[in-house]
């Protein structure tokens, strides 16, 4: 298979000698603007769910409407992602991410006429939700195709860690900018402004042609049918390293994922303090805090090359923070153990989408990367249902840690799996 890299070994695997500098990926001057682009997009994403979500709750008052728009937000990674790497493949990444921007830019200023008209209905925000669901997902594979052009082979892992420490940068202060401007402009007009936040990545990518274009990657298919599309899965899921790291990326989302992050009123409580401002506010953050800590100092000592075994070992640690973050005894304990799930949630899952794009056919990688994101983001859709179903019947702290520890026994089984298929490749 053309462009196929060689399978599990012992030795980390990689096309090409990665660049072991700190922060290799921005000595790219297009990196480097690409990723605070990235980071403003992601602040304006959770700009829009801050004012829209206040919104809907003070006129609604609907708890199915609250859950719809965490499904809806969800789903379409689900279901879409693969169609979404599958037109990444085929065009120029760069206009797949525009046309995403366009749609989170109607959607952030649909809300802002009915808010200004105050003619919201549920049903508009149903389909509001939807559309901003939807673009996330198509700009998704086609983000990390184009990190992949720009800095090629040897700092990808460089390049993905910071993008999703851009990301989660983004998640971390788009909340607390979104406040802000539901303070001091009121709703319609903040989430106008919000639109201009868009804007600057769409500007860049239509007047940036020194960027690598879709063209000078191999042809892929068009894809027609599902038959078609299922045709490609079964081609990538061939590959041992891209199906391990899926799966270790669908079962994680699945089974824990973040779907703990909605009962974090709950654990406020327990800890004994409710909905104390700046207390709450930590308890919040500290997940994101962790994360972006560990893209600071993972790129700035270049640790960690991306090897199945070490992103497996981080899973673990991940689902051993998360577990002992259900059974914390105290405030100080669980903002500890959330800093260290973050940190270590970060650094598994970007390698392992790295390992999942170096070992990917380079005409199919929008393709693996699609699929990749059916796992990571995709189950998330699931994880309310095993925590939030889980935690009406059990109570949340046992919901989330017997969800951690099934994670677990599930990370130990795949892992074993993983190494037999290395083994057997190793011999063939």
């Amino acid at each position: 298979m053309e462009g196929r890299l060689p399978p599990m070994t012992s030795a980390p695997v990689s096309a090409a000698e990665p660049d072991r500098r700190a922060y290799a990926a921005l000595r790219y001057p297009a990196a480097r603007t690409y990723l605070l682009l990235a980071a403003m997009a992601m602040a304006a994403d959770h700009v829009e769910h801050a004012i829209s979500y206040w919104i809907i709750y003070e006129k609604f008052h609907s708890p199915s409407l609250a859950g719809f728009a965490v499904v809806s937000h969800w789903v379409p990674f689900l279901l879409g992602s693969v169609w979404a790497g599958a037109l990444a493949d085929r065009y120029d990444p760069r206009r797949i991410i525009q046309v995403g921007m366009l749609m989170f830019m109607a959607v952030s200023a649909g809300w802002g006429f009915l808010f200004a008209t105050d003619s919201l209905q549920q049903w508009h925000a149903v389909i509001l939700l939807i559309v901003h669901g939807c673009a996330g997902a198509l700009w998704a594979p086609a983000g990390q195709v184009l990190i992949h052009n720009v800095v090629g082979t040897p700092q990808l892992l460089s390049g993905i860690r910071l993008m999703a420490t851009s990301i989660t940068l983004g998640v971390l202060i788009g909340p607390a900018i979104g406040g802000g401007l539901l303070l001091l402009l009121g709703p319609s007009v903040g989430i106008m402004v919000n639109v201009l936040i868009y804007l600057p990545m769409l500007l860049w990518l239509a007047r940036n042609p020194a960027l690598p274009d879709a063209k000078e990657r191999p042809a892929a298919n068009r894809v027609t049918s599902y038959r078609e599309l299922f045709g490609a899965l079964r081609q990538i899921s061939a590959i041992p390293v891209v199906l391990a790291m899926t799966l270790l990326a669908g079962l994680s989302a699945t089974l824990v994922g973040n779907g703990w992050h909605p009962h974090l009123p709950a654990f406020a409580a327990d800890f004994g303090f409710g909905f104390d401002g700046y207390r709450y506010t930590l308890l919040l953050t500290a997940n994101a805090i962790g994360a972006v800590t560990a893209g600071m100092i993972l790129e700035y000592r270049s640790l960690l090359p991306p090897h199945p075994r070490t992103a497996f070992v981080l899973a673990i640690l991940w689902c051993a923070a998360m577990g002992g973050f259900a059974v914390a005894p105290n405030y100080a304990t669980g903002i500890l153990l959330l800093v260290l799930a973050g940190f270590f949630e970060l650094s598994f899952i970007s390698m392992a989408r790295t390992l999942a794009q170096l070992n990917a056919p380079v005409e199919l990688r929008g393709r693996a990367i699609g699929l990749f994101n059916v796992g990571a983001m995709g189950c998330r859709t699931f994880s309310g249902v095993t925590i939030g179903f889980g935690g009406g019947i059990v109570g949340i702290h046992w919901s989330l840690g017997l969800s951690a520890a099934v994670l677990l026994t599930a990370l130990f089984v795949l892992f074993a799996w993983t190494q037999r298929a290395a083994a057997r490749a190793a011999v063939s």
